[in-house]
């Protein structure tokens, strides 16, 4: 009396959205593992670069230490050391180096 009820759930068809189903869940774990977390450091990264002013200390993406000497739309002039300027475009300044970590660098070299 079953075999009948089994044997039309086995042959039947899965309807058609739930072959999208493996697709869907690859996309959105695709989004939450990579694109959001990387959207979000851009954000932040943005507003480093739109919050430097005179006087931080950066790292650019080359790998340079510097002090701002002065900020415009898409520059910033760096002194790297004495008497040594360099205008750098402003996206490719990496970080800025807060007052505490550099402290705690150089207590960790003494």
């Amino acid at each position: 009396m079953f075999e009948f009820f089994i044997a039309a759930a086995v042959n039947q068809a899965p309807p058609a959205w739930a072959q999208w189903l493996p697709i869907l869940g690859m996309i959105l774990i695709f989004w939450f593992l990579i694109i959001r977390p990387q959207m979000k450091r851009q954000k932040e990264h943005a507003a480093k670069i739109a919050g430097l002013k005179r006087g931080d200390e950066v790292v650019t993406a080359g790998g340079l230490v510097g002090k701002v000497l002065k900020v415009d739309e898409q520059y910033a002039e760096l002194e790297l050391g004495q008497n040594v300027r360099v205008r750098a475009v402003k996206s490719t300044i990496g970080d800025i180096i807060s007052p505490a970590a550099k402290a705690a660098k150089t207590r960790a070299n003494d």
